[in-house]
């Protein structure tokens, strides 16, 4: 296809979607004087005091009807919100989120009992008292198969001495 042939082309699609657009906006406005004549008479003015206290009762009227519409649908719309970032925050978790890496903090029992009980309180705990002592029990080995290596050191030093000196 040759560029003046392409030219041409876009000139044409530009031309049609121009009538287009004009078209469309020709057809909202019919669509909204419709909508306006349907739904929206022209007032009557003429006449006496009463028919216009009357006239503005039903506006009125219709105004408390068009914030109540209003007043729903925004609850509906907050409503909708809400539940799409309660999704979105599952998604998130599903998803898995990393949870940060907790800092080590020294603290004795004592200093933690002291900050959950408040200063008031003077709690000593000493973990180590409550633990029960045991007698270590020296068990004597009575085979000496298996033997000690500490005891026979002096033995296997002469043995390296033997290989070094051969």
């Amino acid at each position: 296809m040759t560029s003046s042939r392409r030219h041409h082309l876009k000139s044409l699609m530009l031309q049609i979607a121009a009538r287009w657009l004009e078209q469309e906006t020709t057809d909202l406005a019919a669509a909204k004087e419709a909508y306006m004549a349907e739904n929206c008479p022209a007032p009557n003015l003429s006449g006496d005091q009463a028919t216009l206290v009357e006239f503005c009762k039903k506006l009125y009227q219709s105004l408390d009807k068009i914030d109540e519409d209003r007043y729903d649908n925004g609850a509906k719309v907050a409503k909708a919100d809400k539940e799409i970032e309660e999704l979105k925050l599952k998604v998130v978790e599903l998803a898995g989120v990393k949870k940060p890496a907790l800092k080590k903090v020294r603290m004795s029992a004592d200093a933690m009992l002291q900050a959950l009980l408040g200063g008031k309180h003077k709690v000593t705990m000493d973990l180590r008292s409550n633990l029960k002592q045991v007698k270590k029990e020296v068990k004597e080995e009575g085979g000496e198969a298996v033997g000690d290596w500490r005891k026979n050191i002096e033995d296997k030093a002469d043995r390296k001495k033997m290989f070094e000196t051969s």
